[in-house]
Formats: structure tokens, C-alpha cells, sequence
């Protein structure tokens, strides 16, 4: 599965633990991240993270790319509800991506692991066939 980090500023170090606690499970798995996100969760486990770029500079409209691309499985953006962002309509895109393509999201650690957990029974193999329906469908 293609999974996506992204956290707040205020959130990273709890983005950071939270990848820590699951890294047995996430290893198995392909990993994005907005780039100081990616950094930060890189520094701290042997996980590799493909980055892009960071937030306000684009990093969560190329996770959006690939979401409508059909190549991002999973996305755990870790969110601080109580600061205005300044690129928040590209929050809000990413958000509404999601929504259109039924993508997995957690914005906060409870969903998060719920998400993981669903991830380690293997909950998530429904999006192998929706990957192979829309290869089907030439999109």
C-alpha cells in the first residue's frame, strides 16, 4: 500500500512517535511524505520516505496528484485545528480528494491508529481491486 504522512508544524513530533510506534507495520509498506514531515520521520526510524515538497510550497497538492492518479492508498495528515494555515485551500483540496476517490483518512492519532490497526489485518485489500477496476477503465 502507498502510504502519505503529512503533518503540522505543532503535530510533527506526534506524527513522528506515532510512525515510531507502528514502524514494524509500516515497513512493509511504500511511504510519502511532505518534506520536512518525511525528514523528521526519516531521522527517526529506518523507514525510507519518498518526499515531496513541503506544504505551503505544494507538497500536499502532489499527494493530491497522486490520489487522483489512483496511487495513494492511505493518507494520515496529522492536523493542527487550532492554527490558520496559510495554504488552507490546498488542505481543503486534499481533504475533498479523498472524499471523491474514497481514500483512507486520519487527521488525528485515534483515527490514525484505527486505520493502522485495519492496515495490519489486512482491511485495506479492497483497494487492490478499485486499483485494478479503474486500470480496467483506462483512468
Amino acid at each position: 500500500m502507498n502510504i502519505a504522512f503529512i503533518a503540522h508544524d505543532q503535530k510533527k513530533d506526534n506524527i513522528v512517535q506515532f510512525v515510531t510506534a507502528y514502524e514494524e507495520v509500516l515497513k512493509e509498506h511504500t511511504l510519502y511524505s511532505t518534506g520536512t514531515t518525511g525528514t523528521r520521520i526519516m531521522e527517526s526510524t529506518s523507514l525510507k520516505v519518498n518526499r515531496f515538497q513541503s506544504g505551503p510550497l505544494g507538497g500536499d497538492q502532489q499527494i493530491g496528484a497522486k490520489i487522483a492518479e489512483n496511487e495513494m492508498d492511505c493518507v494520515i495528515f496529522f492536523k493542527d485545528p487550532l492554527t490558520a494555515q496559510p495554504h488552507e485551500p490546498d488542505i481543503s483540496a486534499l481533504i475533498r480528494l479523498c472524499d471523491v476517490y474514497s481514500i483512507p483518512l486520519a487527521t488525528n492519532m485515534a483515527t490514525a491508529e484505527i486505520l493502522l490497526r485495519g492496515l495490519e489485518r489486512g482491511d485495506f485489500q479492497w483497494r487492490e481491486v478499485v486499483k485494478e477496476q479503474r486500470k480496467e477503465e483506462g483512468k
